[in-house]
């Protein structure tokens, strides 16, 4: 890990810290009303949103491993962290919160950083449009200026919205569609200013100046906003508190180690820079661990927030802890504004942060190919909306792990083959053997593929089934095999050891060196006989030719090799029988 004055501060100027200076002025701005929305959703208050992003969002900047990275609280962990809250209460969010942190570091400290980046994209893909769907249908009562108890399921709360719709607030429904049109129009015509923050203060400004005390604010449904960060709280941990929140935890740090990554690859695809993934994970792990004890939510990298960031001229880190003290600035002296910010004016900045998130281009381009990862996408994204990301990662991964491991065992290939006598060099060809070619003592088998615990038993049937007259010697050619594991290590084992219990012998040519120390550490190599393994098939071929009994190749007409000719020939067994293997057989397999 290089210092931080050698590494991410290379070359830092008075013009970069300009640069930062405004970048993190504008990201800071952009942060304020997303803090407070994501907490809302979340079912906490907002300010909790902002102490999450004054706190978290600094730390991240100073320790993490992207040097564009901007952190805080995401709509991604807006169902997590509101189930956590239904289930668990507020104080429980703090130690999952604060677990997932030690989680993260410990993920950053073992080089786990690359190992996240693994998880198959339909899976991210359909949690992450999951996650858009469950909150863009959660800001509909607020964008109707509806008071709704949450429910414990999708299908609950849209049964308890298209109840109480005919009761919908006329002035909220106003109040949402002025800020809604504030964030499509702002972009278009002011692409340089932040358009949250123009729909929020339009709408505010227009209810509070049209129809007062007409639609729900902040204050006066969660009170004041105080100015200020709270006091230093340590939780309550306990050993059953920990085993009882594990699972949330969990479920909190993947998350969020996989969004941060996936935000520092987005960084260095706009700025050609290459981020340290360990790195980004202890600093997002230690972020984790400091903001809970100051009432701040699970925060990870934001990645409307980075490209923000970049687009706004950011040369270093200093820019996101520029955004963190800018927070904490308007949080100390315009908290009383705050308060006075309607709920339908938050709404529809949520349901376009949903939009923008669903990938709904890319699920689309998935579901399209109806393969594997159609069903995998679908699973995920379905099991995301109706029961909860827990349990929708887990199914997405474990589809995706039995499905990979059926596509691969099946592309492992057992055949028989010969030397093709209408080939120049004699190369070997399943095609031969079809045509009716074999030889009664001499059997050449051919495997092509990885050689792994999902393909083991395959390999010994296949085997077995090209083995059902036990050869005198069976010549295994293991040149297309890149990986071989214990579990297909012991099948072949048991297959040699029937092999050598009838009375043959097993050749191995051309092994790559995995396969090859495998065979050595699991025993196998001792079983076959280190003089039985060759580098080439040819070497191999006379290596058996003499072994083999000459008398039984009297009157055969198979003529499966070069020499068979020769062989089937009685007057010429002893003469042949003298000659030296490198004059038997010219082969260059």
């Amino acid at each position: 890990m290089k210092p931080l004055w050698r590494g991410r501060y290379a070359e830092y100027s008075w013009q970069s810290f300009r640069k930062d200076m405004i970048a993190g002025m504008i990201v800071g701005v952009v942060a304020i009303p997303l803090g407070m929305a994501f907490a809302i959703a979340s079912g906490v208050k907002p300010e909790y949103g902002l102490y999450t992003t004054i706190i978290a969002g600094f730390i991240i900047s100073l320790l993490g491993g992207s040097k564009f990275q901007i952190g805080g609280p995401t709509g991604a962990f807006i169902p997590i962290l509101f189930a956590i809250v239904m289930q668990y209460g507020f104080e429980n969010l703090l130690i999952a919160g604060f677990l997932a942190g030690v989680m993260l570091v410990l993920m950053g400290l073992l080089r786990l950083g690359a190992v996240i980046r693994f998880i198959p994209r339909p899976v991210t893909i359909g949690f992450t449009s999951g996650i858009a769907v469950i909150i863009f249908t959660g800001q509909i009562a607020d964008f109707l200026g509806l008071h709704l108890e949450k429910q414990d399921s999708f299908i609950a709360n849209m049964r308890e919205l298209i109840i109480h719709i005919p009761a919908a607030n006329l002035y909220s429904v106003l109040t949402s569609c002025i800020c809604l049109v504030a964030l499509l129009l702002v972009p278009k015509y002011m692409p340089k200013v932040p358009a949250s923050l123009v729909g929020l203060l339009l709408s505010s400004l227009i209810a509070a100046w049209l129809y007062p005390n007409q639609v729900a604010t902040i204050g006066t449904t969660f009170g004041a906003i105080p100015s200020g960060i709270p006091d230093f709280h340590w939780p309550a941990l306990s050993w059953d508190r920990i085993l009882l929140l594990l699972q949330p935890a969990f479920v909190i740090a993947l998350l969020g180690g996989v969004e941060s990554l996936l935000s520092a690859l987005v960084a260095d695809s706009m700025t050609g820079e290459k981020h340290n993934s360990n790195r980004e994970l202890i600093g997002q792990g230690i972020a984790n661990m400091i903001a809970p004890l100051f009432g701040g939510i699970p925060a990870t990298g934001a990645i409307a927030r980075t490209a923000t960031n970049i687009r706004s001229g950011a040369a270093s880190p200093i820019s996101g802890m520029v955004h963190a003290i800018v927070v904490l600035l308007v949080l100390l002296f315009l908290a009383p504004f705050a308060s006075a910010i309607p709920l339908a004016a938050m709404a529809p900045i949520l349901m376009l942060v949903a939009w923008n998130m669903s990938e709904r281009k890319t699920f689309a381009k998935i579901a399209r190919t109806k393969t594997a990862d159609s069903l995998i996408l679908v699973v995920t994204f379905l099991l995301t909306v109706f029961m909860n990301l827990t349990v929708a990662v887990q199914a997405g991964l474990a589809i995706a792990i039995i499905l990979f491991i059926k596509r691969m065992s099946e592309e492992v290939k057992v055949d028989k083959v010969l030397p093709d006598p209408q080939d120049q060099k004699a190369k070997v060809s399943a095609s031969v053997v079809k045509d009716g070619r074999k030889c009664p003592q001499i059997s050449m088998v051919s495997v092509e593929g990885t050689l792994f615990f999902g393909a083991a038993h395959t390999l010994e049937q296949a085997l077995s089934s090209q083995c059902e007259d036990t050869p005198h010697v069976l010549i295994l050619r293991l040149g297309r095999v890149p990986y071989l594991d214990t579990t297909a290590a012991a099948h072949l084992s048991a297959f040699v050891s029937r092999i050598q219990q009838q009375g043959g012998i097993v050749l191995i040519t051309g092994i790559a060196p995995q396969p090859a120390q495998m065979m050595h550490k699991t025993g196998l190599q001792a079983l076959i006989g280190t003089e039985h393994f060759f580098r080439r098939t040819g070497t191999a071929i006379d290596y058996a030719l003499s072994r083999i009994a000459l008398s039984q190749c009297q009157g055969c007409t198979h003529f499966a090799f070069r020499e068979c000719k020769q062989l089937c020939c009685a007057q010429s067994l002893p003469e042949l029988s003298k000659q030296p293997l490198s004059q038997r057989s010219t082969l260059q397999i």
